[in-house]
């Protein structure tokens, strides 16, 4: 802030916008980061300094195998991204100053979604996909 400029970019998810039954810690983690970056982009707001929340919808990397979920719903959907390009689009988010990137237009789509599902039906959701 002193130099009144910079980037910040944080990785969070999609996870952020809705509970996650079985991975509960990740899901709150991710929900966290984003309000941390949202907040943050506003008390920085006038300063030079950005602040970016990047939510990425599953994406293929080593992770899913390290955790035990390369074998649920969610990974052996065809909706899943490679780093690279989740990457990509995250530098142009940031370098256009954007709060929130979401990488894919499906997962901007469901997540406009779940702001008008029942939570209780999000969560059974999440349970099935998860599993």
């Amino acid at each position: 802030m002193a130099r009144k400029s910079g980037k910040i970019l944080n990785v969070a998810s999609t996870a952020a916008f809705q509970p996650g039954p079985f991975m509960a810690v990740y899901f709150a983690t991710k929900a966290y980061v984003l309000s941390l970056s949202e907040a943050l982009s506003e008390e920085t707001r006038h300063t030079g300094v950005t602040v970016s929340a990047l939510c990425p919808g599953p994406t293929k990397t080593s992770f899913q195998n390290r955790a035990g979920a390369d074998k649920t719903e969610i990974f052996k959907n065809n909706g899943v991204m490679n780093a690279r390009s989740v990457a990509e689009i995250a530098y142009a988010g940031l370098m256009k100053n954007k709060r929130i990137i979401i990488p894919s237009w499906r997962h901007k789509i469901i997540i406009q979604l779940l702001r008008v599902c029942p939570r209780a039906l999000t969560t059974k959701i999440m349970r099935n996909i998860l599993l």
